[in-house]
């Protein structure tokens, strides 16, 4: 057989032939090749009557422009307050999405001693004030035994200002935005002393990698370029922890008498006490 002359063109040439001896126009003989080729091609699909429209997404900054943000936000604030109004504006922290509230301090501004812990768990994004579920009641008995108390003389907040979710652990990302207003609110504290409740807070603020059991009941100083006076910090056990490990009470304890002997030397008022 040959081949060749049964090839598709040789028909299709034949075929054209034909055509136009029986006076079949070119142009109509072309509209009737290419027709069964357009009616297989696929159609477009329409769109469904009740898909949703599509909309175009926010870019996020990235977590070094957040961070900058953070730091022109709170060094612009010139008092508490306004810090806290700063943070409560600012939209660079992930978190805030999700969290129900912003949770930036409790207890007395200005007060001698300041505590920091890491940050808001339910309780706390439910109430919008640091350390009041299990461990803010274990923080305040653990305060009271050595005469300090948030409506007398400390000053509370956290280092993450809303609650990550699930309590799972801040990104980076979310740490480089909270840190400045966190480093912000002790330069306007001033406080005395520093109580840094957790690793995580130890670490975040003392910029060290020590581990919180090294840390913990030492006389530390806070590395804050924007005092000019070294600021006094000691380490202690998180109360979270405590209620965990309530065998490790014993090393708290130590740690809050140590800390009650550095107060009386700086003169920072007690009530009662151990």
């Amino acid at each position: 057989m040959d081949l060749a002359a049964d090839s598709p063109d040789v028909r299709l040439r034949a075929l054209m032939a034909w055509w136009r001896e029986a006076g079949v126009d070119s142009a109509e003989a072309a509209a009737i090749l290419e027709a069964p080729m357009a009616r297989s091609a696929p159609a477009a699909a329409a769109p469904a009557a009740n898909a949703k429209p599509v909309r175009p997404r926010i870019a996020k900054p990235p977590p070094r422009a957040a961070a900058e943000d953070a730091r022109a936000a709170a060094a612009a604030a010139d008092s508490l307050p306004a810090l806290r109004a700063a943070l409560e504006a600012f939209d660079g922290c992930a978190l805030k999405q999700t969290a129900r509230q912003t949770v930036f301090s409790d207890g007395v501004e200005g007060a001698p001693v300041m505590v920091i812990g890491e940050a808001p768990g339910r309780e706390e994004d439910a109430e919008g004030r640091p350390f009041v579920g299990r461990s803010g009641q274990l923080l305040d008995r653990m305060l009271a035994s050595i005469g300090l108390s948030r409506e007398a003389n400390v000053f509370i907040s956290n280092v993450i200002f809303w609650r990550p979710p699930g309590n799972r652990p801040p990104t980076q990302g979310e740490i480089a935005a909270c840190v400045p207003f966190i480093e912000r609110a002790v330069v306007l504290a001033r406080p005395k002393l520093l109580i840094l409740s957790g690793g995580f807070a130890a670490q975040t603020l003392l910029k060290r990698d020590d581990g919180v059991m090294r840390l913990r009941g030492k006389r530390l100083t806070c590395p804050l370029p924007a005092l000019t006076d070294p600021l006094h910090a000691m380490v202690m056990l998180h109360p979270a922890y405590l209620l965990r490990r309530p065998q490790d009470k014993r090393l708290a304890w130590n740690d809050l008498l140590a800390f009650a002997d550095w107060a009386d030397e700086l003169n920072v008022p007690r009530q009662g006490g151990a």
